[in-house]
């Protein structure tokens, strides 16, 4: 933690959370072909409408690098994440400053012999760089023998697990895409994992759409108490294959704020993140959730980067992420400024919420499980013996950053003349830490850059 920096943001830190409670999204609707360059070309007209009107943040449909009229030449087509179709909109969006969501291309199967594709959700942020990559994990099916057989798995390689929501100027963002809709438990994990909006860029069938389209997403976007986000295909795309279109932005209270036209277009809307938390709190949802009757929803997620927020909020500190050694979608594990023994760190909710019983059931599962992880790490690095883990849960058992956090301290013999002086030290330790600068007595950034370093190695 940079001392300087900890102590002359403290006051300025209520401030700080505010920024970005608003912000414009733009969403795209498009009729892609099998013409590559000139699905690109409409893409690149539409996301300079939409930073036109204002907004930070664009969000692409399904299959925006192309439609095309036969498996086989979709298998042909198909590209590398790192190949020419999302180089392009790399480019684009450092061209316009604006963050693009790319609800879907056609990405090339990971060894040289695959007969599948993945269809692939890719996140790009205002400088290019890629802050989400999702594979879509429920495949559209349809078989009826001596009818119709329409198999999304026949060529599209399933994925095998959720990107933790995205960290965007609009929000943090969950993703997935099309028919992923359709499964309500995958939504409800990514709300547990952070997510302020869900967002599912489609090519939905005529048909289905009708029926379908604006319930699965006002529903998703109810009893979830986030936005929602569909980016949508639309109209012919070749003489087999048409989509429904109605690209929308719905608010977490169901309401549909934005909807496209037929044919081509944009449209635009405001996302409010203290609207957002205004319903949540009026109607607590997650509160009230009993998963001692019908269980938790886990997702299988990837390790989302340390380094991919440049500073990390702990009450009302900022913490700089090179103090930061491992995190999950909920959680982080920091290095302590003033240890009360060698190896003393910190681990707090990602969600900054003062008292344990504020935590969701998906939250509290992964402080708990991650404190064994991170704890054996700890006990092993610093040559401990035993491991005192604590919660100090309101001010007067000791906290003195309201922030739900725990305290893993490695022990060895004789560290204490009595064990119980290890809880006096842990109220003490952090309560007058100007006075503990001035005197020197804390440690530098360079020192606990260091120590994180050398812990990071260990989450590899």
């Amino acid at each position: 933690m940079q001392l300087s920096k900890f102590l002359l943001t403290t006051k300025m830190a209520s401030s700080m959370m505010n920024v970005n409670k608003r912000c414009v999204i733009g969403v795209c609707q498009m009729i892609c072909t099998s013409d590559k360059d000139s699905n690109f070309h409409s893409a690149e007209t539409l996301i300079k409408q939409c930073k036109t009107l204002g907004a930070q943040m664009v969000f692409m449909p399904e299959a925006c690098d192309y439609i095309a009229e036969s498996q086989k030449q979709s298998m042909a087509f198909a590209e590398p994440i790192n190949g020419t179709t999302i180089s392009k909109y790399k480019q684009l969006a450092r061209n316009l400053s604006v963050w693009i969501s790319i609800g879907g291309f056609h990405q090339k199967g990971l060894d040289s012999v695959s007969q599948k594709l993945y269809n692939t959700h890719v996140i790009l942020d205002s400088e290019g760089e890629v802050r989400g990559v999702y594979c879509k994990s429920h495949m559209f099916d349809l078989d009826i023998p001596g009818k119709i057989r329409l198999c999304e798995s026949d060529y599209t390689i399933t994925g095998d697990r959720i990107c933790p929501p995205v960290d965007t100027p609009a929000g943090r963002v969950g993703m997935g895409i099309c028919y992923d809709m359709r499964f309500p438990e995958m939504s409800v994990g990514l709300r547990h994992m952070g997510a302020d909006i869900l967002t599912f860029p489609s090519a939905f069938t005529v048909p289905t759409g009708m029926a379908h389209w604006h319930v699965l997403l006002r529903n998703r976007a109810i009893e979830n108490q986030c936005y929602v986000v569909a980016a949508a295909q639309t109209g012919k795309h070749n003489e087999k294959r048409s989509s429904y279109g109605h690209s929308l932005i719905v608010d977490p209270w169901g309401v549909v704020i934005a909807e496209c036209s037929e044919g081509e277009g944009v449209c635009v809307a405001e996302v409010d993140l203290q609207l957002l938390t205004r319903v949540r709190t009026q109607m607590p949802i997650l509160n009230h959730r009993r998963p001692d009757l019908y269980g938790s929803v886990m997702l299988k997620g990837s390790a989302p980067s340390i380094d991919s927020i440049p500073e990390y909020e702990f009450g009302q500190y900022k913490i700089g992420s090179r103090q930061v050694f491992h995190r999950t979608a909920l959680s982080y594990a920091f290095v302590n400024i003033k240890p009360v023994v060698p190896g003393h760190i910190l681990f707090p909710s990602i969600r900054n919420v003062s008292r344990f019983a504020d935590l969701d059931p998906a939250e509290v599962s992964d402080l708990f499980n991650t404190t064994k992880v991170v704890s054996k790490v700890i006990e092993k690095h610093f040559k401990g013996t035993s491991l005192t883990i604590s919660i100090q849960d309101g001010p007067e058992a000791g906290q003195t950053v309201s922030h739900v956090h725990v305290h893993i301290l490695p022990r060895k013999a004789g560290d204490f003349a009595q064990n119980d002086q290890v809880y006096d030290q842990l109220q003490k330790h952090d309560q007058n830490l100007e006075e503990e600068r001035r005197a020197g007595r804390l440690r530098s950034e360079h020192q606990m850059n260091e120590e994180a370093a050398q812990l990071r190695k260990y989450f590899i």
